[in-house]
C-alpha cells in the first residue's frame, strides 16, 4: 500500500508541500538564528576554517602560517584565515567554521604602534626589519613601519602591537629621541638610521636631511632622533670681581680698579713681558640647519660642541694673540683695539673650518696688573697735569684778550653813537633848509597860478558873451531864413498865412456841409435842425454800445 492509496491524491501531495514547507522555514531559521554573527563597530571577525564534515577532505595549514584561499575566499587549507572581517552581520555554520569577535586594535593620541610579525618566513642574514603593512608581510621579526595613532584590524595570530609613548636613549651626554617625537619651533631633528633601508635607498648612520618642527612617529628599532636647537647662542668666559662681604659691593685697589677673584680668573695668560693678564670674552655663534648633521656627526651634540670647539677655541686663541704683546699694549688705545679685532677675525675663520656659524666674537675686557696700571696712569696723569697747567695758561691770556675786546667794542660804540648824532643834525638841518625853500616855491607858483586862473577865467567871460550873442544872432537869422524858404515853398505870402492857419487848428475838428436850396437861410433851418438832432441822436447811440448809426448822415 503506497500514500496515493492510503490517503489519495490530494492528500500525499499536501503533506508534501507541508514537510517541504517545515524544511524550508526550519532552514531559514537555522539560519538566521544559528549561523548569523553581528560584528559591532570597532570589533572584527576572526574565522578559523574546520574542514568538511563527512564528505571531503582538507589539509592542515603548515606551523607558523595561516590557512590559504582561493581566488573566491573559499578556504584551501584548515586553520585560521588571513582575512578578518569588518562590522555588520556574517554568516558561517558552526559546522564548518569557528568564529571569534575581537576588538580592534586602537593606538592612543600620543603614542606609537611598533608591530611585531609572528609568521612568515625567516629574515635573511644582517636585516632585523620587516618591509610592508599589515596583512602584507612575508617575514618574521619587527615591522620597520611605525603606526601614528589610531585604530587597526589586527590578526592576533599574525601580529603583536606593542604601545610605547617617547622614548629617551642616552648615550654618554648623547639624548636621543624615539617614539612620539616632537620638535618644536627653532630646533631640527637629526636622523640616525640604525639600519639600511633597501625602499629609500638611505644608508645607516646620521642622514644630511633633517626634520623640520613637528611630530612624528619614530620606530625607535629603525630611527633615532637628535633633537638639535637652531640659531644663536650664547657663551661668555668672564672673571669674578672679589666682593665685600658685608656690603656685597666690588673690592678695588688704589687705583681705583676691582680686584679680581683668582679663583675665576677668566681667559689667563702672560704677556710678552711676563705680567699676568686676564680676558673676558663673548662669542655669539649658532649651528643652522645644514651645520646640525654634521655638529651631531663630529661632536654628538650642542653641548659637546661649546665644550670641545668654543670654549678651547676661545682660549687658545686668546692666549695666542695676547701672548705675543706686552702688557702696555693691552693697555693702551691703537694696539688694545687692534689686539680685539685679530682675536675675532682668528676666532671666526677657526669656527668656520669646524662648520659653526659666528656673529661676533668679543673681548670685553683686558684685566693689567695694578703696578703696570699705575706707572702708566701717572704717566697719563702727568701728560693730563701738563695740558692742563697749559689750557690754564692758555685760557688766562684769552681771557685778557676777551677784556681788551670788549673795552674796544665799548670805544668804537660810543665813538659811533657821537658820529651818529652828528650825521643825524646834519641831515635834520639841510632837511629843515630845503623844506623852506620848497614852501616859499610853492608859495610862488601858487600866486602865479592864480593871477593865470584870473586872466583865464576874463577871457572866458568874454569869449562867452561873444558867443552867446553870435548865438541869439544867428538864431534870429535863421529863422527869418525859415520864413523866407516856407514862403518861396508856398508861392506866396497868402498861402503861407493859410498854412499856419490850418496848422493852427485843432486836430479832432467836425465840419459839417449844408446843403441850401432856392431860398433863404431861414427856410432850410428845418432840414438843418432835423440834421442836427439826427446827429446827436447817431452820438448817443455810438455811446451806448450798439454799434450803428441813427437815422442818415448828411
Amino acid at each position: 500500500m503506497n500514500l496515493r492509496q492510503l490517503f489519495g491524491n490530494n492528500s500525499a501531495r499536501s503533506l508534501i508541500a507541508a514537510a517541504l514547507a517545515i524544511v524550508v522555514v526550519g532552514g531559514l531559521a537555522f539560519h538566521w538564528l544559528v549561523n548569523r554573527i553581528y560584528v559591532r563597530e570597532g570589533q572584527s571577525l576572526l574565522v578559523r576554517y574546520k574542514g568538511p564534515l563527512i564528505f571531503g577532505s582538507r589539509a592542515r595549514a603548515p606551523a607558523g602560517q595561516l590557512a590559504r584561499v582561493d581566488e573566491d575566499g573559499d578556504p584551501l587549507e584548515i586553520g585560521v584565515l588571513a582575512e578578518m572581517r569588518g562590522p555588520g552581520r556574517h554568516f558561517y555554520c558552526p559546522i564548518w567554521w569557528e568564529c571569534e569577535i575581537i576588538d580592534d586594535y586602537e593606538v592612543p593620541p600620543g603614542k606609537v604602534g611598533i608591530v611585531t610579525s609572528k609568521l612568515g618566513e625567516q629574515l635573511p642574514d644582517g636585516q632585523y626589519l620587516v618591509e610592508g603593512d599589515l596583512g602584507a608581510t612575508k617575514h618574521r621579526g619587527i615591522l620597520r613601519k611605525a603606526f601614528a595613532p589610531g585604530r587597526y584590524r589586527v590578526n592576533p595570530h599574525a601580529y603583536q602591537f606593542t604601545i610605547i609613548d617617547v622614548e629617551r636613549i642616552k648615550r654618554g651626554t648623547q639624548e636621543k629621541q624615539a617614539g612620539w617625537v616632537r620638535i618644536a619651533e627653532g630646533h631640527v631633528g637629526v636622523v640616525t638610521n640604525l639600519t639600511d633601508n633597501p625602499l629609500t635607498k638611505a644608508t645607516a648612520g646620521v642622514q644630511d636631511e633633517v626634520l623640520p618642527p613637528g611630530i612624528y612617529p619614530v620606530n625607535p628599532n629603525e630611527q633615532h632622533i637628535d633633537v638639535v636647537e637652531i640659531g644663536y647662542l650664547e657663551k661668555t668666559i668672564a672673571v669674578t670681581e672679589k666682593k665685600d662681604r658685608r656690603t656685597g659691593e666690588s673690592v678695588l685697589d688704589e687705583s681705583g680698579e676691582p680686584i679680581l677673584d683668582e679663583s675665576t680668573p677668566g681667559i689667563s695668560f702672560t704677556s710678552s713681558d711676563g705680567r699676568p693678564i686676564h680676558i673676558d670674552f663673548t662669542a655669539i655663534w649658532g649651528i643652522m640647519p645644514d651645520q646640525a648633521p654634521n655638529a651631531i656627526r663630529k661632536y654628538g651634540n650642542v653641548d659637546a660642541v661649546v665644550e670641545k670647539v668654543i670654549l678651547p677655541q676661545i682660549e687658545s686663541i686668546c692666549r695666542n694673540e695676547g701672548s705675543e704683546l706686552k702688557s702696555v699694549d693691552l693697555l693702551e688705545g691703537e694696539s688694545r683695539r687692534k689686539f680685539q679685532e685679530d682675536v675675532a677675525i682668528a676666532f671666526d675663520k677657526a669656527l668656520q673650518g669646524k662648520d659653526i656659524t659666528l656673529l661676533y666674537g668679543l673681548v670685553r675686557y683686558i684685566g693689567i696688573p695694578q703696578d703696570v696700571r699705575l706707572t702708566i696712569q701717572k704717566k697719563h696723569l702727568a701728560d693730563e697735569l701738563k695740558l692742563t697747567a697749559e689750557e690754564v695758561a692758555r685760557t688766562t691770556r684769552t681771557e685778557g684778550l676777551l677784556r681788551e675786546a670788549e673795552e674796544k667794542v665799548k670805544l668804537e660804540g660810543e665813538k659811533v653813537r657821537t658820529d651818529t648824532e652828528k650825521v643825524v643834525a646834519k641831515i635834520k638841518a639841510e632837511g629843515d633848509k630845503e623844506a623852506e625853500e620848497i614852501k616859499a616855491q610853492t608859495a610862488k607858483l601858487v600866486a602865479a597860478i592864480e593871477k593865470e586862473t584870473a586872466e583865464l577865467e576874463s577871457q572866458a567871460t568874454v569869449l562867452l558873451g561873444q558867443a552867446k550873442s553870435q548865438a541869439d544872432q544867428l538864431l534870429q537869422e535863421a529863422k527869418a531864413q525859415r520864413f523866407e524858404l516856407a514862403v518861396q515853398a508856398f508861392g506866396s505870402g497868402e498861402a503861407y498865412n493859410q498854412w499856419v492857419f490850418a496848422n493852427g487848428l485843432p486836430t479832432d475838428i467836425k465840419l459839417h456841409l449844408l446843403y441850401a436850396g432856392p431860398g433863404t437861410f431861414w427856410t432850410d433851418l428845418k432840414g438843418f435842425t432835423n440834421t442836427m438832432l439826427g446827429r446827436q441822436a447817431q452820438e448817443e447811440a455810438m455811446k451806448q454800445g450798439n454799434g450803428k448809426r441813427a437815422g442818415n448822415g448828411p
